[in-house]
């Protein structure tokens, strides 16, 4: 079985950066050099969705099925810095070799982690691997976007084409999942500016269950899973969340019942 690894990530306004590339921001609080941003792209294109090299990462949460069973959590502590957060990420990707699924990684959470680890100087050489190492990696990597070794399930469902993407939180719910839970990613900012970095990291573990159950889905549907391999599968999750300490899983699995 090979290991599967969804993953997800929070990023913040990359506030030390953005005071690199102005010059007028030596005198503001961090929340003004970021509404400075804000606002700048809000005139250049309607919206204050920043670009994505300034984003800053504080959470990446992943859930982990493997053959010894499911597990979700976020990786490294709450106080831990960006690069070890980046490192502890692309250090499962050199031990295991998981599958990574992704929903809409390939538009954002892997290019800004590829900003990151750029900016910090950080190795990930089995993610870069295109056959170079292993000749395997040519057809099938993590780069290339039609290949399998990362599912970007949002992109693949809609056919790679972006008028087509469906938002997480609705699939996962006609689907009869839970979908999102505590906050969405528009609250990410205000939550981490009132140090609620628990509720960040909580809210970012829930994301990836809805994506792992989706991908269940999704491999039923292509045949891959059999109808008892998917119900088995869903059982194994809401097993494994039962047995988790997080204040979340409780409302999840409420939720999941409901």
């Amino acid at each position: 079985m090979t290991p599967v690894l969804v993953f997800d990530i929070e990023t913040v306004p990359d506030v030390a950066g953005l005071r690199r590339l102005d010059d007028e921001t030596a005198a503001l609080t961090d929340a003004e050099v970021a509404e400075r941003a804000f606002a700048a792209r809000r005139e250049k294109t309607g919206s204050d969705f920043l670009p994505h090299h300034v984003h800053r990462i504080v959470a990446i949460s992943c859930a982990f099925r493997d053959r010894e069973g499911f597990r979700v959590r976020s990786l490294g502590a709450p106080d831990d810095p960006e690069t070890t957060l980046i490192q502890s990420f692309f250090k499962v990707i050199e031990r295991y070799t998981p599958t990574l699924v992704s929903w809409n990684g390939g538009a954002f959470d892997l290019p800004v982690l590829n900003y990151r680890a750029l900016v910090h100087g950080i190795a990930a050489a089995k993610y870069w691997d295109m056959g170079e190492d292993d000749r395997d990696f040519k057809w099938n990597n993590y780069i290339a976007r039609y290949h399998m070794r990362h599912t970007d399930l949002m992109d693949v469902l809609a056919m790679y084409q972006p008028r087509a993407n469906a938002p997480l939180d609705a699939l996962a719910k006609m689907c009869g999942f839970p979908g999102k839970m505590g906050m969405d990613g528009s609250q990410v900012w205000q939550a981490f500016q009132e140090g609620r970095i628990e509720e960040i990291r909580n809210y970012c573990e829930t994301d990836v269950v809805n994506t792992y159950l989706l991908y269940a889905r999704f491999q039923l549907m292509r045949g891959a899973l059999t109808q008892d391999d998917y119900e088995t599968e869903i059982d194994v999750v809401k097993r494994a969340l039962a047995s988790e300490r997080g204040p979340q899983w409780q409302e999840y699995l409420a939720a999941f019942a409901a």
